[in-house]
């Protein structure tokens, strides 16, 4: 039986007056018990995940900014706070880290007063219904890696649905084969040598307009990488390997550089905003290995 209203604010209130403050965290600003007391285990846990992505989406901000490379080494949906204060952020960033870390303190101590277990590290069956694409699907995807190159098929299989990743295994009958493994928000965190990725080059929501940057980089090559900067065009439904997407169209522009000499880089892409998978991916340069076109062109079943 859920805690009357008026008992259940004042317990978390009592709880957060108990909740000390390092000198080495980041300050939080105070968020109010009224907003979560009548919120379910599920719905707190959600809100946890939506604050610290939009946490880590600032931290690298600041990061990539002030190059201090505090946070290189990653950061998931598990915020190790503290850090984001070592990397001396301030104005809006500095707020915006506050409200998120009083936000989220708060929704912990919301979590304990109503003796929600810890949260599981798959994704929600809820959440995970209501993407576009299923555990044990083959997203087949049509490329080229170069602008006059035959066309070839490449694949990838869903294996696993967790809260700050999902994983893929590429099915590839001539390329690099292995894991792949992207974010919620489409990027990807890890993949085969020879692999194009994205670490973190999508970040917060992809609403028409939203400036992005970062790296495109060549798995296991540390002198391959493109520097881009991109801007949302545009975002709607689109129907793609006969699945309904929230596409989110994104054009890019840089630079592909192999050690200190680079080319000029351009394309776009087109992810979905629902699960991150990439529907198509189009960069032209004179540089090496960074000339791709991938285009989502049909989805297999599950096997049985």
């Amino acid at each position: 039986m859920g805690l009357p209203r008026s008992l259940g604010i004042g317990l978390l209130a009592l709880a957060l007056a108990g909740c000390a403050t390092r000198a080495v965290d980041v300050r939080p600003a105070p968020a109010s018990p009224a907003e979560f007391a009548t919120w379910d285990c599920t719905r707190l846990d959600d809100e946890a995940d939506r604050v610290q992505q939009r946490a880590a989406d600032v931290a690298y901000s600041v990061d990539e900014r002030v190059g201090n490379n505090i946070v290189a080494l990653g950061v998931g949906l598990t915020i190790f706070w503290p850090a984001l204060l070592a990397m001396r952020p301030a104005g809006p960033e500095a707020e915006e880290l506050a409200r998120l870390k009083g936000r989220f303190e708060m929704l912990r101590v919301v979590a304990q007063v109503k003796q929600c277990p810890p949260p599981s590290i798959e994704l929600p069956p809820a959440r995970a219904a209501a993407l576009p694409v299923a555990v044990g699907e083959r997203l087949v995807y049509e490329q080229r890696t170069a602008l006059r190159g035959p066309m070839e098929e490449w694949a990838l299989r869903l294996v696993s649905l967790r809260r700050d990743e999902y994983e893929f295994r590429i099915e590839s009958g001539d390329g690099p084969t292995g894991v792949w493994r992207q974010d919620p928000s489409g990027n990807v965190i890890a993949a085969p040598d020879g692999t194009l990725h994205w670490p973190r080059l999508l970040r917060g929501e992809l609403v028409p307009g939203h400036v992005l940057a970062g790296e495109i980089t060549l798995a296991g090559d540390p002198l391959a990488r493109a520097r881009v900067r991109g801007q949302v065009l545009a975002v709607g439904p689109q129907v793609v390997a006969g699945r309904r997407f929230d596409a989110a169209v994104i054009e890019f522009y840089g630079d592909a550089l192999r050690g200190d000499i680079g080319s000029r880089l351009e394309g776009g892409m087109v992810v979905d905003r629902t699960s991150g998978v990439l529907l198509r991916l189009d960069l032209t340069t004179a540089q090496p290995g960074f000339t791709l076109q991938r285009r989502l062109v049909r989805i297999e079943a599950a096997p049985n």
